[in-house]
C-alpha cells in the first residue's frame, strides 16, 4: 500500500466532509460537518495548517485526516493540546492510526515548545464509546480514561418547557466580551478548562454556526452578564446548545434554568427538531440533573484519554 500525505487544505474540504461523516455513523459520534465548517477551522486562531493538520491519500481517495489545536494559556503549569482525527474503515489495522498519532504528537510538543518553552505537554482526545477501535492504539501509546462525557438530546415539541423564572435577553453582538468574561469565570473550576482569549472568541461568535436567535442571556443592572446559553447548528433540524454557564457568584438563583428555558422555547418555536449538548459525567455543578429535568435524555457516553509529555523527554 503506498501512501502519500500532506496537509489539509481547502482543496480537500469536501472529502475530509465526506470522510469525517463517514466515521460519525461508523463510530457512531453523531458529529457531522460539512465543508464550509471544515474549512472554518483551518482558519481559527492559532491553526498553521501545514504544521496542524495532516490528510493520508491512497490515490485519490483520503483515507485519514489527523488535526491539533493548543491551548493559549497554560492548564495547571502544561500546555493543553487536542488531538482529533480518524482513519478510514476499510483502512484500519495497517498502522496508519500509529503513524498517524506519532507525528501529532511530535508536533503537539513542538508546538507546546514554542508558546510555552520547559512547560510540559497534556495530550487530549476522544477514546469514543465503549469498544471504540481507537481505545487499544491510545492505551498503547500511554494515554489513559481522565474523564467521560455525555452526549444529551432533547426532542421537539416533547415535554412542555416552563416560563424563564427570570428576566432574560436574547444573546447581541454588544454583549460578546461580557459573555467572555462570564463564561472564563463560570468556568475557571472546569476540568481541562481554560480561559478563552478575545480572539478565539470572536472567531467563535463570529463562525457561520452560530445561531444568536436561540442564544441567550441574563444581564445584571451593572451590564455584566451573569448567566448564558450560546447555540449553534452544524445540521439542519439540530440546535447545538455548545456554552451553558453562569457565574460563580450568581449561582443557585435559576439563572441558568432561565436562560436554557429561553433557548428551549425559541428553538421549538423556530421548527428544530431536536436540542443536543454535551456534560461532564461528573460535573459538580449538577448539570447533568438541570439537562435531565429539562427534558434531556443522555444518549451516548464518550471517554476523553489524556497523556503528558515532558519536554525532556
Amino acid at each position: 500500500m503506498t501512501l502519500r500525505w500532506s496537509a489539509l487544505g481547502p482543496d480537500c474540504v469536501q472529502q475530509w466532509a465526506e470522510l469525517t461523516n463517514l466515521l460519525a455513523t461508523v463510530d457512531d459520534t453523531g458529529e457531522f460537518y460539512g465543508p464550509e465548517d471544515l474549512a472554518e477551522e483551518l482558519e481559527a486562531p492559532g491553526v498553521e495548517p501545514a504544521k496542524d493538520t495532516w490528510a493520508v491519500w491512497d490515490g485519490a481517495d483520503l483515507v485519514a485526516y489527523g488535526q491539533l489545536r493548543a491551548a493559549t494559556s497554560l492548564l495547571d503549569g502544561r500546555v493543553k493540546v487536542h488531538l482529533g482525527g480518524g482513519v478510514h474503515p476499510d483502512h484500519r489495522g495497517r498502522g496508519i492510526g500509529r503513524e498517524l498519532m506519532a507525528r501529532m504528537e511530535h508536533r503537539a510538543v513542538a508546538g507546546a515548545a514554542e508558546r510555552f518553552p520547559g512547560a510540559p505537554t497534556l495530550l487530549q482526545t476522544s477514546g469514543g464509546q465503549a469498544g471504540a477501535s481507537v481505545r487499544p492504539l491510545l492505551e498503547h501509546r500511554g494515554y489513559a480514561i481522565a474523564r467521560y462525557f455525555h452526549e444529551m438530546e432533547r426532542a421537539f415539541p416533547g415535554a412542555a418547557v416552563l416560563e424563564p423564572a427570570a428576566a432574560v435577553e436574547p444573546y447581541r453582538d454588544e454583549l460578546s466580551e461580557a459573555t467572555r468574561l462570564a463564561h472564563n469565570d463560570a468556568f475557571s473550576t472546569h476540568w481541562g478548562s481554560t480561559p478563552r482569549d478575545e480572539e478565539n472568541w470572536r472567531d467563535m461568535m463570529s463562525s457561520r454556526t452560530f445561531r444568536p436567535n436561540e442564544s441567550f442571556v441574563h444581564v445584571a443592572a451593572d451590564g455584566r452578564v451573569l448567566a448564558y446559553v450560546l447555540c449553534y447548528q452544524w445540521m439542519d433540524g439540530e440546535l447545538y446548545v455548545g456554552q451553558v454557564g453562569t457565574r460563580q457568584d450568581s449561582r443557585g438563583r435559576g439563572l441558568a434554568r432561565a436562560t436554557l428555558a429561553a433557548c428551549l422555547r425559541a428553538a421549538a418555536e423556530h421548527g428544530y427538531r431536536s436540542a443536543d449538548l454535551g456534560v461532564d459525567s461528573v460535573n459538580p455543578t449538577g448539570a447533568t440533573a438541570l439537562y435531565e429535568s429539562m427534558g434531556f435524555e443522555v444518549t451516548r457516553t464518550f471517554a476523553t484519554y489524556t497523556r503528558v509529555l515532558d519536554p525532556a523527554g
